[in-house]
């Protein structure tokens, strides 16, 4: 049975978002900086320590995931904080860790 056929109808523009966003989490090192953040707001300096490499390759990481809508982010003083900006995008994290990384957790 279709999802049309159960009520769900699928819209265009849900399709192409999801297949951006898709895209753009298909980097190991952009999966990992989301691994990182899950449902946390967390500064460059913080994803840096804890992703384990330069803040200029971190950054422009980040900047890709927000310019693709992903992740949002807030400048505090000298800091820049990241949070994955989309529910659902957080909760398919989740369950690539569930399914992929299990020894990390939710």
């Amino acid at each position: 049975m279709s999802s049309e056929q159960m009520g769900l109808p699928i819209k265009d523009e849900d399709i192409e978002r999801a297949a951006m966003s898709i895209k753009a989490m298909a980097h190991p090192l952009r999966l990992r900086i989301l691994c990182t953040l899950g449902d946390r707001e967390v500064s460059v300096q913080e994803i840096v320590e804890l992703v384990g490499t330069s803040q200029s390759n971190i950054s422009q990481h980040l900047a890709i995931l927000r310019d693709k809508g992903i992740l949002a982010s807030r400048k505090d003083a000298n800091r820049v904080y990241y949070r994955v900006s989309d529910a659902r995008t957080l909760r398919l994290i989740s369950m690539m860790k569930d399914v992929f990384c299990p020894a990390f957790g939710s």
